[in-house]
């Protein structure tokens, strides 16, 4: 099976060889190569493994840890939101650094990851101007935003990722100073890709290989937080292995972000609610994911404290009551906050005055003013920034530092979810409409919450428009929203689906599309398309 699987690959890397013309653009050829035969490989063992296995929970978690390292291969180095300040605090969390230092350094070949491969490299090549239309002859603007790939000319160079790694992997530098620690001040969030660094470093690897080892170390947390989810869910199962799978929570679960194990909190936390009765065990476990969450990114995470008070008086069968609990998250939280920036301010060492995040036109007192006297106002930056963003919803396939778009799994992601909640429609799969409502309620709250934080802290005073957001803070609403067009769709339908068979026919729908997310992803960032401009 694993050797058919890997000639399958090498079939797809002819084809990506002969559609996109990859020796006249440059690209090595065995690139593409290798990708396949690993994604056939992973998809043998897949299949091998999930024959085999029976659980629900363990088989997902084996789809999300196979998927998982093809999106940490697809993803080029330093290309999720902020990785770079991510790899840099985790680096030296691994060489066993728990203060911060603004000083202290980096082994050299770190320096050169930063300069071969920048955040945002999409942007950073991007490049914009006149050209020639070589059918009319006319002159006529371009601009080579959103492709990874640019060539100059039809026999021109390209600029690629290749570039990149023939940059550092030759030891080339560009003059550029030697990086110190990054203005982050972390250090539980980053455990366990700090682990795989170490690792990494015990067989001898630089830092490229240090850096996927860290991502598969956030990866294993990411996947191990998951099988807990599916596990101890009772209800929509199909829908929390979708959100899972999507290729932007994967993206992220298999990157050095934080939010590797924040999202996979996230539904740890709303697979608890799906359980028709809470124990002792069920409240400490909500209350230590909670705690967590709150640990790793304050004040907003601590609307998660009250959702405990939706479990029913006659299902809470856990020593304490349900206000006690709450009081232990929201105390914990606060208690971790309070923690965190303490140790952050006490173990610093030469920073000096940091300054505001988003610049001197940033004031969050200000802003908040602005919002008090102008609420209307508000109100209209709210609506618009979900019109310009296509209410985040639609950007499910904007991967990189906001700068690479894959339209195919933007426009299909909704369908996706859509497919998920229509498998969550056996009426066994129901959760009761007072939890439901309450996570209704809580979703619209914490997507205001999450948008008024971004225009306090990272907006500009009066803009008229949130700057800052990115689709990955709003995953945990697209599984609420999937439970709620689920509800909706058992009251229009007369569901014949079985909760059993909807798992069933769910392993294989969200395990091919992340599949597929993880090939297009490789495709855009290694492969093509190519931008080709046409200069004087």
């Amino acid at each position: 099976m694993l050797a058919v699987c890997a000639m399958l690959g090498i079939v797809f890397s002819y084809y990506w060889r002969v559609f996109y013309g990859l020796d006249a653009r440059g690209i090595p050829p065995l690139w593409p190569t290798l990708f396949c035969m690993g994604l056939g490989m992973a998809a043998g063992a897949a299949v091998l493994v999930l024959r085999r296995v029976k659980d629900f929970a363990a088989r997902g978690a084996v789809c999300i840890l196979l998927c998982g390292i093809l999106f940490a291969f697809a993803n080029p180095p330093l290309q999720t939101p902020d990785e770079t300040e991510h790899y840099l605090r985790t680096y030296a969390i691994s060489m066993g650094r728990f203060d911060f230092d603004a000083q202290r350094g980096y082994p050299e070949d770190v320096s050169r990851l930063m300069q071969a491969f920048p955040g945002a490299w999409v942007n950073a090549h991007t490049s914009a101007g006149l050209g020639v239309d070589p059918d009319t002859d006319e002159e006529q603007p371009y601009d080579t935003a959103g492709y990874a790939l640019k060539q100059y000319g039809k026999d021109g160079t390209v600029q690629s990722m290749a570039d990149s790694f023939t940059q550092y992997l030759n030891g080339e530098s560009t003059g550029a100073d030697p990086v110190t620690e990054p203005i982050s001040f972390l250090i539980l969030p980053f455990l366990p890709g700090a682990l795989g660094m170490a690792l990494a470093r015990l067989f001898g690897l630089g830092a490229l290989g240090c850096l996927y080892a860290g991502r598969l170390g956030n990866l294993a947390a990411y996947t191990l937080l998951c099988w807990l989810g599916l596990r101890c869910a009772r209800r929509a199962r199909p829908a929390f292995l979708c959100v899972m799978l999507l290729p932007m929570s994967l993206y992220m679960g298999a990157s050095l972000s934080y939010d590797a194990t924040l999202l996979a909190c996230y539904y740890l936390m709303l697979a608890l609610l799906t359980r028709p009765q809470w124990d002792t065990r069920t409240a400490a476990l909500y209350a230590a994911a909670c705690i967590f969450a709150n640990g790793t990114k304050p004040y907003l995470n601590l609307l998660w404290v009250v959702l405990p008070l939706l479990i029913a008086r006659r299902d809470w069968k856990a020593k304490a009551s349900r206000p006690v609990w709450a009081a232990i998250c929201a105390g914990g939280s606060l208690a971790i906050t309070l923690f965190v920036e303490q140790y952050g301010v006490l173990m610093r060492h030469n920073y000096g005055t940091i300054a505001r995040q988003g610049g001197t036109a940033v004031n969050g007192g200000e802003q908040l003013a602005f919002i008090l006297s102008n609420p209307l106002r508000y109100l209209a930056v709210l609506l618009g920034t979900l019109y310009e963003n296509d209410g985040f919803l639609g950007q499910l396939g904007l991967f990189g530092w906001k700068d690479m778009p894959i339209a195919f799994l933007s426009l299909t992601g909704p369908l996706v979810l859509l497919a998920a909640a229509l498998l969550c429609t056996p009426r066994t799969e129901t959760l009761g409409r007072r939890r439901l409502g309450g996570l209704g309620v809580f979703a619209v709250l914490y997507g205001i919450g999450a948008m008024t934080a971004m225009y306090i802290t990272y907006t500009p005073v009066g803009m008229v428009r949130i700057v800052g957001l990115q689709t990955r803070y709003f995953l945990p609403l697209w599984l609420l929203l999937v439970l709620g067009v689920a509800a909706l769709a058992r009251r229009v339908l007369v569901p014949r689906l079985t909760a059993a068979r909807a798992q069933s026919l769910a392993l294989p729908l969200c395990g091919g599309y992340a599949l597929l997310g993880a090939v297009l992803l490789f495709q855009h960032y290694f492969i093509g398309p190519v931008y080709t401009v046409y200069l004087k």
